[in-house]
């Protein structure tokens, strides 16, 4: 099998990595041609993940000048806000019987649509039906050093999933496969939401037994919406949905729980990211996760609570206190 993986970023590098080890012959598909250079040249990315050796055999390239059209699997790992524009620029040169895997965790924004939906009106036929996600705690500086993890492909194919997860799976990348594509969808792009809640809960000195109350309220108002999106409940309590929560409100690589931290420090958003040097998905996708919930008639107090914060500039202790104050109910 021969593989690209479009998005020089720091999950993008981590996965062709991880690809490379598998046995797969793996290229990486960069916005800039100094950064495909430098990959080629040291076998390092100057951008992301700057202290991991990367083989030989993975080489990097160009959205303009790619080897796409021979890969037997291609795997989108893009931020959110610019996923359609790069899948345009590239989706001429895709094999059409290539198989499709995206790893980018939120929601398109304006139209809602989860990012299988996405592809599958882009990418030409039968790639547009051969479409998968990964999703689950899997932190890009984990996976690049080989630490044992777990993770979760779902796909409408079953036979589809089942060769990527044997294709993919190595001693310490350990996969699983879910049926439920809308549930790991919609886990993948409402856990980033609460883990900027976590980060300000961070931000503000609060301790565990606020963020442990997060992560549980916050569970309970993911699977809302992804019952009334028609998920299965149960995805919420796999890797997809808890794992994946735990991780990203608590670990130190979360970019979505320090940008939280950033933002209750007194930093704007766009502040927050410039700080990181990273991009922090759930600030873009907390809108049109509340706008999801607006359309199913969801309920979703902490990530309204976001919202406010993050577009309206609301001080984060007022949001704590609102939270707080909610009329009482049964859990």
């Amino acid at each position: 099998m021969k593989a690209s993986v479009i998005g020089g970023g720091s999950w993008g590098t981590a996965f062709a990595r991880l690809l490379s080890i598998a046995g797969i012959e793996a290229g990486i598909v960069c916005r800039r041609q100094d950064q495909a250079d430098a990959i080629n040249l040291t076998h390092r990315n100057p951008d992301y993940l700057r202290e991991i050796g990367l083989p030989a055999a993975l080489a990097a390239a160009t959205f303009t000048s790619n080897s796409l059209a021979d890969a037997d699997l291609v795997v989108i790992a893009i931020p959110s806000r610019a996923y359609r524009e790069v899948l345009q620029l590239v989706v001429g040169e895709i094999n059409p019987d290539a198989a499709v895997l995206s790893l980018t965790k939120g929601l398109e924004p304006g139209t809602l649509k989860r990012f299988s939906q996405v592809l599958a009106e882009e990418l030409p036929s039968p790639a547009s039906s051969r479409i998968a996600v990964l999703s689950g705690p899997n932190h890009a500086e984990e996976v690049a050093l080989d630490i044992p993890t777990a993770s979760t492909i779902a796909a409408d194919d079953q036979d589809l999933a089942r060769e990527l997860q044997t294709r993919i799976s190595t001693e310490n990348f350990r996969v699983y496969v879910n049926p439920d594509l809308i549930g790991v969808e919609l886990c993948a792009a409402t856990k980033n939401v609460i883990a900027l809640a976590a980060g300000m809960s961070d931000g503000l000195g609060f301790g565990d037994n606020t963020k442990a109350s997060l992560i549980t309220r916050g569970l309970a108002e993911m699977a809302r919406l992804g019952t009334a999106a028609g998920a299965d409940p149960r995805t919420y309590s796999g890797l997809a949905g808890m794992g994946d929560l735990i991780a990203t409100c608590t670990s130190k690589h979360s970019r979505n729980r320090l940008a939280g931290e950033l933002i209750a420090s007194g930093k704007s958003p766009a502040q927050a990211e410039a700080e990181m040097g990273m991009v922090a998905e759930g600030l873009t996708s907390a809108r049109s996760v509340l706008e999801l919930a607006s359309v199913h008639g969801v309920e979703m107090p902490i990530t309204e609570q976001v919202c406010e914060v993050v577009y309206e500039g609301k001080d984060v202790r007022v949001a704590v206190s609102e939270l707080m104050k909610r009329s009482p109910r049964s859990e």
